[in-house]
């Protein structure tokens, strides 16, 4: 299985390093004011890629962070919810809704 995972990693790798080499032409980053920049098409592809995994981990972060709270609260519970709880309480079984036929 870690054989296919890393095929599968290294397949993915020269796909995508072949991609960056097709595109090496310049290209014009058009930002706001009339501010330009230029970079290689790879490069512009690699940044908004990057831009866009970081604002995706900044937007799930108070999720994680409510949820770790929230965990650390049930975990760290009061003491005296566990202790007053000593033994649990008998179990019986259920009576039978009809009493046994005899002499089937």
């Amino acid at each position: 299985m870690r054989i296919l995972v890393w095929l599968f990693r290294a397949a993915v790798f020269f796909v995508l390093f072949a991609f960056s080499l097709n595109n090496q032409q310049e290209a014009a980053v058009r930002w706001f004011f009339g501010y330009e920049s230029h970079a290689p098409m790879a490069v512009v592809l690699l940044a908004a890629f990057a831009v866009g995994g970081a604002v995706g981990m900044v937007a799930m972060l108070p999720g994680v962070w409510r949820r770790q709270r929230s965990a650390d609260r049930i975990a760290s519970g009061p003491a005296s919810a566990t202790s007053a709880q000593t033994t649990p309480p008998p179990t019986t079984a259920p009576a039978p809704l009809h009493p046994p036929r005899e002499g089937l």
